[in-house]
């Protein structure tokens, strides 16, 4: 009998103890469940961006917007072509507009001036890649243009004129002679600036309508890309002896391609590419020309626009967009 007893305490402890290695087992593995688990949560969440099914290249309208879009209509179709992905282009309303439409990723792909590309990069953490090349330069400066016959001969001469620039959103149009014009004549804020020191402004939707506005008597004044002038030329044959320039700005670097921060990087990359391939093409070069006068395209860092950044922090408070 106490034998009987014996082997029932020890059938009795072995059933215990397999009873707690499955239960430890089972422990370890849900453990290594979770850990896979949270493994591919992590790799979910490092997950580089997103590759849609169709590109929206975004355009801001330095000339007439309907010219722009029907020049970059054989752009969209070559990039298409590379990328292996549907591109359309659009052109907005003004600078703000795309700025807004990055941050909605409505566009993803925008040739924004470098007053644009740091709204959207401080609004919407909007990276820029590519820059464009004119002149051999990536820098530039924006033009005062007059009527050779205004009698204007300096920019004190411009008190209690009629000032037309595109867009509040333009680095050439109105932020870098804006802020020029306040330091040089003392004032603490752009309206001011407007109010107290010209006869009137006026936004006119791009630099080219800024100089005819000049150009045909409505206005003393129009501040555009250097050399506005040269697009009007064909239509206007007289406009390089009818308009001169007043004054340069400080150098500004030149517009951007910038992308929004929800794309791929790989594909971010494969856009670089194929942009940058575009200078060996003489056909993508000449679109590009044509819609924003670019020689070529080079690579950009967010580093370059620093001084944008600094002029635009200078009365970013003034600026109503």
């Amino acid at each position: 009998m106490k034998k009987l007893y014996s082997l029932f305490l020890v059938l009795a402890l072995a059933l215990f103890l397999a009873a707690c290695g499955s239960s430890d087992e089972s422990d370890s593995s849900n453990a290594e469940g979770n850990s896979g688990n949270e493994s591919s949560e992590e790799s979910s969440n490092e997950s580089s961006g997103e590759t849609p099914d169709t590109l929206v290249m975004g355009f801001v309208p330095s000339q007439d917007s309907d010219t722009i879009a029907d020049t970059v209509e054989p752009l969209a179709e070559r990039l298409g072509e590379e990328l292996g992905i549907e591109v359309k282009g659009e052109v907005m309303t003004n600078y703000n507009a795309l700025v807004e439409a990055m941050g909605a990723n409505q566009v993803q792909i925008g040739f924004i001036p470098a007053f644009g590309y740091v709204l959207a990069n401080e609004q919407y953490d909007v990276e820029v890649i590519l820059k464009s090349i004119r002149y051999g330069s990536g820098t530039y400066k924006a033009q005062y243009l007059v009527r050779s016959d205004s009698g204007i001969e300096s920019l004190a001469d411009l008190e209690g004129k009629v000032w037309v620039y595109g867009d509040k959103g333009s680095t050439s149009g109105y932020l870098f002679p804006a802020n020029q014009l306040m330091e040089e004549f003392g004032y603490e804020s752009a309206p001011e600036l407007e109010s107290d020191f010209f006869a009137g402004t006026q936004q006119t939707g791009g630099h080219d309508n800024s100089a005819l506005a000049v150009y045909n008597g409505d206005a003393d004044v129009a501040t555009t890309f250097d050399d506005v002038r040269t697009e009007l030329e064909e239509e206007y044959p007289d406009v390089m002896e009818k308009l001169e320039v007043l004054e340069y700005t400080q150098e500004i670097p030149n517009d951007t391609i910038s992308v929004t921060k929800e794309l791929d990087d790989e594909l971010v990359q494969k856009i670089k590419d194929a942009f940058m391939s575009f200078n060996d093409d003489e056909e993508m070069i000449q679109i590009m020309n044509e819609v924003y006068n670019w020689d070529a395209i080079d690579e950009a860092s967010d580093e370059e626009y620093e001084v944008v950044k600094e002029t635009y922090q200078q009365f970013k408070d003034n600026i109503e967009l």
